[in-house]
């Protein structure tokens, strides 16, 4: 049940109707405080624009530790940067401008679906694995994260049962501003719960992004990553393939041992270059680096990004240069930086896109669902028929 603080009886009715379920309404604070359950069963608060800032933020900060799954829901008449930076220090989990009833009703259903998510029942230690799909290059700029983002909304699309999507470039990690989200807890936050965490305290700090798809951000502050040990990164991948069937873990661009410790839960690797010779001199040391490393080739699959670009290489001439076979070759697009910068990604926008396509074929042949991908080519390549994607689903 949500409840509504506001002050002002008719702007309280206005959100009741937005809401569209039985919301109870309470004038301040402390009238909240003193109604809630004991249960807990109170899936949204949401803190109408009579609400201090300050105060709000303050209660924000309590309920995000002792009731995490309560989604708190600010509304303010506008939404301002220093609004969002706030709301995003306390925990608050969305942000709403005050005329946007829409947007507050959306947000409410997304608070319902985190509480189900967090207060159902949780896996077992018997529970079946999912599957890690862990998206990496050595070189920065090539679209990682871009397609690590896509690709986790394929799967959830392909009817994954749940889909969990790991922000690992602890230091400058843009999964949460990729997709707009106002997480109230990080990986960071893994770290005071040492010995005890286990997939119930591990999925109060996930973030949710739309129906079977939840997100652990990477922390706030860069320096963050310098407090989080390596064991406790292979334990968090553990525990999320407990619960999910699909975890995709986007890396930075480092073999450091934070990479190091995901490699070693992986299942599936999309090494992924463009058709420019630094990226391909620098997969090419990562790929010898790989073989040191002992990682199987069979779990590696190469992506080529922005693969019809008329750049002067062929996709003929990357397979040759790194020895491996192109498992999707992605084209480029104006639409793919345009609906990063509005925060909807473009296989969820423009299912239809060549790029959305691309993607989606990838996501079915790691599904293990047969689906023919085009592979663009550069003007120098001769011509091609379609062809199957490289990559299939492999048990370990």
């Amino acid at each position: 049940m949500p409840i509504i603080v506001e002050s002002q009886a008719a702007t309280a009715e206005t959100f009741v109707s937005a809401v569209g379920r039985d919301a109870s309404v309470v004038a301040t604070l402390e009238e909240l405080k003193q109604g809630l359950t004991a249960d807990g069963q109170e899936f949204a608060i949401i803190l109408g624009p009579s609400v201090d800032l300050e105060a709000a933020a303050a209660l924000a900060d309590t309920l995000r530790i002792t009731r995490p799954p309560t989604s708190v829901i600010l509304i303010r008449r506008r939404v301002e940067t220093s609004v969002l930076a706030e709301a995003l220090r306390s925990g608050m989990r969305e942000v709403v401008e005050e005329r946007d009833l829409t947007g507050l009703g959306a947000a409410v259903s997304r608070a319902e679906q985190i509480w189900q998510a967090l207060s159902g029942p949780q896996a077992t230690d018997g529970a079946p694995g999912g599957r890690q799909i862990t998206i990496f290059s050595p070189k920065g700029g090539v679209g990682k994260t871009t397609l690590a983002v896509n690709l986790a909304i394929a799967l959830a699309d392909h009817g994954s049962k749940r889909v969990c999507l790991v922000d690992l470039d602890l230091g400058f990690g843009d999964v949460a501003i990729t997709l707009q989200l106002f997480p109230a807890r990080t990986l960071a936050d893994a770290v005071p719960m040492g010995s005890g965490l286990d997939i119930g305290l591990l999925e109060t700090l996930l973030t949710p992004h739309r129906d079977e798809l939840m997100t652990l951000v990477a922390p706030v502050q860069p320096d963050a990553k310098d407090s989080i040990p390596a064991p406790l990164i292979g334990k968090v991948l553990r525990l999320l393939k407990s619960s999910f069937e699909y975890v995709v873990v986007d890396t930075s661009p480092s073999f450091d041992e934070h990479v190091l410790a995901a490699f070693d839960e992986t299942d599936e690797m999309l090494l992924v270059t463009t058709l420019d010779v630094p990226t391909l001199k620098n997969v090419k040391i990562a790929v010898e680096t790989l073989d040191l490393l002992n990682f199987p080739r069979a779990q590696r699959h190469l992506i080529v990004n922005r693969a019809d670009e008329k750049v002067g290489l062929t996709t003929e001439e990357v397979e040759s240069t790194l020895g491996m076979k192109v498992g999707a070759a992605i084209p480029t697009s104006a639409q793919v930086p345009n609906s990063t910068n509005s925060g909807e990604p473009i296989v969820g926008t423009l299912p239809r896109h060549a790029v959305s396509r691309a993607i989606a074929g990838l996501a079915g042949a790691i599904a293990g669902i047969p689906v023919t991908v085009d592979a663009p080519r550069s003007r120098s390549s001769r011509a091609a028929a379609p062809r199957r994607s490289r990559l299939r689903r492999s048990g370990r």
